[in-house]
């Protein structure tokens, strides 16, 4: 997509801007600059210092050195009101709104208009909030009524309530951190279709996105960061993905889906008829040992749903699974685990770790009994056992860290998602279920990732896979099964998996179109 012509200073800008935090150099010498009518994205691997960027914009963070300018002329942000002011708003990946009020009040909180025209006198003046409220969704084009409360709203329509009580501040810069993460297909083409039409109202739009097809589809320019450096700006017409790879990695990936080829062995799992009424039906499926078993579809499918079960976190309504042949009881995790199933949820922030413990006592959560029997002494862990564990699997996974004994919410999201890999690792699974393995990491992390699972494949491993990344699930399944409003719709080998017959089961049509 070609920038549109400027002749105007940029709208915001960082330049030459460092930031350290202690010891840690987040920003070294980095210039942005925002312009109005561009979408602009910022690209870089976890670590990189997009957050830190996103955070100096939005007036959290002063720069050690460098300047941030407005309109060309420079500022000082001392907190997030004075980038308010200066019309800077950021759209985080999870909005946090009111629940219980209205999409309207949600929008105009503190500022509601009232029956008089002086401020804090008369009533608020809901006839006239809900028209404006509904004048702001015209202009984003998206049919919200504002009277609805926001509890159950999908992410999606959060993010658009956000994005209205932006430009009803007057934003004239919109920051979007990770905004698709959650979305499915058609909530990103909406918002797409949002951001444009803010662009061409005159908006300066930073988007940050692990997802190197939408920088590509949406934005004009890229600008990459590389270890907290500027790496360069470039036109996103002018790159390849493979180009923008190289930049934010400093090297090639010649294997982001480095799958070994296998022959598969024995069946490992085996799911039989298995429903949970409200959730799936009827779903029968098995994986082998040294296979790849990719469970796609939309988000709501049912997916998560069934791996949900199969461990035992949910009960089954009817049907067996087995593990190695043996039988599984419903609703036992303690089981599920004895049998020899590991489970990497798909949220690694709630479900699969403890934020404010360490990385090594993280790590150690799956292995208590026999880290106790290591020790030798009853009831008691040592810390030693424990730390010599830890340091095994960050060599094996190649874990970026500053100390074990640090809080595992410091990492990135990439490392975060390795350590909820060792902690289930370590337990010697016979069957890793992983949904959602690469949500929310940086593409060098993903290829680690895929590695990994491609080696522990070809160690006899059984690997179920739930993935939302068309591209993932393609490059390293075996076999793709395909979920449809709780349904398996269609199960493609790996040699005739494309994306248009995994879409059109995902959909429940078959590929001439038709309702399958």
């Amino acid at each position: 997509m070609g920038a549109p012509g400027r002749s105007a200073p940029p709208t915001l800008a960082l330049v030459n801007v460092s930031k350290s935090f202690g010891a840690v150099r987040a920003l070294q010498d980095v210039t942005l600059e925002l312009y109005a009518g561009e979408v602009h994205a910022l690209a870089g691997e976890n670590g990189a210092g997009k957050s830190t960027v996103v955070k100096t914009f939005a007036g959290v963070h002063r720069p050690d050195a460098g300047e941030v300018r407005v309109d060309g002329e420079p500022v000082t942000f001392h907190s997030p009101a004075d980038a308010q002011a200066a019309g800077v708003a950021v759209i985080y990946q999870e909005p946090t709104l009111f629940p219980d009020l209205s999409v309207a009040e949600n929008i105009f909180m503190g500022r509601q208009p009232r029956t008089r025209g002086l401020p804090g006198l008369g009533r608020i003046d809901r006839r006239a909030m809900h028209a404006r409220t509904a004048e702001l969704f015209a202009r984003l084009g998206v049919p919200l009524d504002p009277q609805q409360p926001a509890r159950g709203l999908s992410i999606a329509d959060q993010q658009v309530v956000e994005i209205a009580k932006a430009i009803s501040r007057n934003a004239r810069v919109l920051i979007m951190d990770e905004p698709t993460a959650a979305l499915t297909g058609q909530e990103v083409a909406r918002l797409f279709a949002v951001t444009r039409t803010l662009a061409k109202q005159g908006c300066a739009v930073l988007f940050i996105s692990h997802r190197l097809e939408e920088i590509f589809e949406l934005c004009h320019r890229v600008t990459t960061l590389r270890d907290g450096t500027y790496v360069g700006t470039d036109l996103t017409a002018d790159l390849t993905p493979d180009d923008l790879v190289r930049r934010m990695v400093g090297r090639d990936l010649d294997a982001l889906y480095p799958k070994q080829d296998v022959t598969p062995g024995e069946v490992a799992l085996k799911v039989s008829r298995l429903t949970r009424e409200g959730a799936f039906t009827d779903v029968s499926f098995e994986v082998r040992r040294g296979e790849i078993v990719a469970l796609a579809g939309l988000v709501g499918a049912g997916r998560s749903e069934v791996a949900r079960a199969i461990f035992g976190v949910d009960r089954w309504d009817a049907g067996s699974v087995e593990v190695a042949g043996r039988p599984l009881p419903p609703g036992s995790p303690t089981a599920a685990m004895a049998a020899g199933l590991a489970l990497v949820p798909e949220d690694r922030r709630q479900q699969g770790l403890v934020m404010g413990m360490s990385i090594e006592r993280n790590m150690g959560l799956t292995q208590l009994r026999s880290l106790r029997r290591e020790t030798g002494r009853a009831g008691l862990i040592s810390r030693r056992v424990e730390r010599r564990r830890a340091e095994d699997w960050a060599l094996r996974l190649q874990l970026k860290y500053s100390r074990l004994g640090d809080a595992v919410g410091v990492l990135s999201g990439g490392n975060q998602q390795k350590v909820v890999l060792a902690k289930w690792l370590a337990t010697e699974p016979a069957v890793l279920i992983v949904d959602e393995p690469t949500r929310g990491i940086d593409v060098g992390t993903k290829a680690e990732v895929h590695r990994l699972l491609s080696e522990l494949a070809a160690q006899d491993l059984a690997v179920l896979m739930i993935s939302s990344d068309l591209p993932e699930v393609l490059g390293m399944a075996d076999r793709v099964l395909v979920m449809h409003e709780g349904r398996l719709t269609a199960e493609i080998p790996r040699a005739e998996a494309t994306e248009e017959n995994v879409m059109a089961a995902a959909t429940g049509r078959t590929a001439t179109g038709k309702a399958a």
